[in-house]
């Protein structure tokens, strides 16, 4: 879709209630025909507008969303997938991950720019789903360790940004690590590995 361009309503309605930030996973096509996995942070509606979100920097997701205006925001569970789509480079032939228990396509039209104190480029998008589906309906359960991995991929993501003190950084990691070790699963204990090896082991 077109900057500025004025977008049509909704064709579908998003397949799960969105509440304050919720944490995705987009997918988006590049260049190269593959699809980016990424995380996203989907900011709920407010007074009846659409869904909204904000890209930092010059990323995958930022340059595919411009040139294809859109791409699937998906909702899953699994911490690994969290922890790589953070912190890692994937890219996958199909759009929609085995991981997800629902899934929106969605078109994406850039609404702002603005930049931090330091530089960074922060793009504002508008989210309005034109397809979506449930895969999974059966309920899941989250632990403190799937939370402690999702604050953990943030934190790390900043470790190389100026604004943020890298040293504050790492006790927040060495944190959620701990409360990993303590309160997750296996699989919380893979994904807090990733974390670290994503980062290089920088705490």
């Amino acid at each position: 879709m077109t900057d500025g361009a004025e977008a049509p309503p909704s064709a579908t309605e998003w397949p799960v209630e969105l509440r304050g930030v919720t944490e995705t996973v987009v997918t988006t096509i590049g260049p190269n025909d593959l699809w980016n996995v990424a995380a996203l942070g989907v900011h709920a509606p407010e007074d009846g507008g659409a869904a909204t979100a904000t890209t930092w920097g010059n990323t995958r997701t930022r340059r595919n969303f411009h040139r294809e205006g859109g791409g699937y925001v998906q909702f899953a569970t699994d911490p690994v997938v969290f922890a790589d789509a953070t912190l890692s480079i994937r890219e996958e032939p199909d759009p929609v991950l085995e991981a997800a228990d629902a899934w929106a396509q969605v078109e994406a039209t850039h609404v702002d720019t603005d930049e931090t104190e330091n530089g960074t480029r922060r793009q504002h998008w508008e989210l309005r789903p034109v397809e979506s589906d449930v895969v999974e309906e059966a309920p899941r359960t989250i632990n403190r360790g799937f939370n402690a991995v999702v604050e953990a991929t943030v934190a790390a993501s900043r470790l190389d940004v100026p604004a943020y003190d890298t040293e504050t950084l790492r006790e927040r990691l060495r944190y959620f690590e701990s409360v990993v070790e303590s309160a997750g699963s296996v699989r919380e204990r893979e994904a807090m590995a990733r974390v670290r090896e994503h980062a290089d082991g920088d705490w």
